[in-house]
């Protein structure tokens, strides 16, 4: 079934707002039923750098628990780790019963970066795109919902995002040297990819492709899309009762000049006037 092309336009604010509003809600109900059931959802985010694979995953999190729902960005690999079976480093944040792990790139570094920059021999790489699939399986074999994205960028587009953080002081972390090379192995890079989509895209774990080059589709298409591919349901929860008043109590408060406060920044704007 070929699949339908990308909305081109931008949804608008307030639609993605209400939508996005929507899905977040239903995460949350995602999350009290794995909660309460014993699940366990591994969901990855791959793509090229500057994909939005990170946006995606915050507004994901955004109103969660962070003891449920837990965000897995591993740092490269020690010398120990390097000197370990590969997956080794990941199967230690596998979630346990009642948890959602996201992993902000996985395993597959080995199928992009690692292959593209020689972080790795021929014979690891072909290796890993002999065992993933069995690693995969048995995961899911095991009880555990495996995802896996894939966020399809432009080269152009991506080019655009690294300029905008470049030029974004609060962004400019998020630039590297590593990212300007990925611009020069554009090629390599997506050849890694359909290499890597040829042995690990199978019946039993497949892959599925967010178009983003819009951030804003991408995320609501892929959050949807996740909701979609779980068989949750709305789990009933203890009734919290709160008093129509504070207790009456007999507490005194200290005096204010006993404690060292912070300084009043936001007021000195209000007087300042600066606008809102």
């Amino acid at each position: 079934m070929t699949p339908a092309n990308p909305a081109t336009t931008k949804l608008p604010k307030k639609l993605y707002k209400t939508e996005l509003r929507r899905l977040q809600t239903e995460f949350v109900q995602l999350q009290e039923w794995v909660r309460a059931t014993g699940a366990r959802i591994v969901v990855l985010f791959e793509g090229r750098d500057a994909a939005g694979k990170g946006g995606a995953i915050k507004r994901i999190t955004e109103h969660l628990n962070p003891r449920v729902t837990q965000v897995v960005a591993l740092p490269v690999p020690t010398e120990r780790e390097r000197t370990q079976w590969y997956y080794q480093r990941y199967i230690a944040h596998l979630p346990a019963a009642g948890e959602i792990v996201l992993f902000d790139r996985s395993w597959y570094n080995r199928a992009g970066v690692e292959k593209v920059m020689g972080f790795c021999s021929d014979e690891e790489h072909a290796q890993f795109l002999r065992q993933t699939p069995v690693f995969e399986q048995l995961l899911i074999e095991d009880g555990i919902v495996l995802r896996k994205y894939w966020f399809s960028v432009s080269q152009r587009e991506q080019l655009r995002r690294f300029a905008a953080r470049r030029n974004d002081p609060v962004k400019r972390w998020k630039l590297s040297g590593m990212d300007v090379e990925s611009v020069n192995h554009w090629g390599d890079y997506s050849r890694a990819r359909d290499q890597m989509m040829a042995h690990t895209d199978t019946t039993v774990s497949p892959w599925y492709v967010v178009e983003s080059e819009i951030k804003r589709n991408a995320r609501i298409n892929m959050m949807a899309h996740l909701l979609s591919t779980v068989d949750y349901h709305d789990v009933t929860r203890p009734t919290v009762t709160l008093p129509d008043e504070p207790a009456d109590s007999h507490y005194v408060r200290p005096p204010r000049d006993l404690y060292t406060y912070v300084d009043d920044r936001a007021g000195a704007l209000l007087d300042s006037g600066a606008d809102g």
